[in-house]
């Protein structure tokens, strides 16, 4: 599933919001608390993720709805890429994070962009201080999305990597 945007410069890039609404059809639990709570008219899963990270980690909306587009871009150039050595920085993790641990949220997405296959977060305990950060934004850039450069240099030395060990990890 591919979504794009045209941009002021006329280059279509990738909708990271686009792309997680659509797999709200394809969760398979009701969200409850979101969906059918009063006064939800117009909550879609993107607003659903930002009113948790603004829950539980961030502090400001623009922040956490940035955060959040990264994560679905590196998320989903992730599990394009089987294989792919790529990790983000401490701060597009707290997005990535995010998603997984909305479990009927992320079994969707992965259903949506993963084949159907359960896409395995097994993070090392140790960072790595090799370049991965920058080089994974280079690779989400380079498969359609906007990279949001400030969110991937704060941690450009500072990758939080996953376990090659684990099948289909990121």
């Amino acid at each position: 599933m591919t979504i794009m945007v045209e941009t002021p410069r006329g280059v279509r890039t990738r909708d990271p919001r686009e792309l997680l609404n659509a797999v709200e059809p394809l969760v398979k639990e009701r969200l409850h608390n979101i969906f059918d709570a009063p006064g939800s008219q117009g909550v879609d899963l993107w607003e659903r993720e930002v009113r948790l990270l603004l829950r539980d980690s961030v502090a400001v909306r623009s922040l956490a709805e940035r955060i959040l587009g990264q994560a679905v871009a590196y998320l989903i150039t992730a599990m394009e890429n089987p294989g792919v050595d790529i990790g983000p920085g401490y701060t597009v993790d707290l997005g990535v994070h995010q998603i997984i641990l909305d479990t009927p949220v992320y079994f969707a997405f992965c259903e949506a962009y993963n084949g159907g296959q359960y896409k395995h977060h097994a993070p090392l305990v140790e960072r790595r201080r090799d370049g991965t950060v920058m080089r994974t934004a280079a690779i989400i850039e380079q498969h359609g999305f906007a990279v949001d450069a400030e969110l991937w240099e704060v941690d450009a030395a500072d990758c939080g990597p996953c376990d090659d060990k684990v099948p289909d990890s990121h």
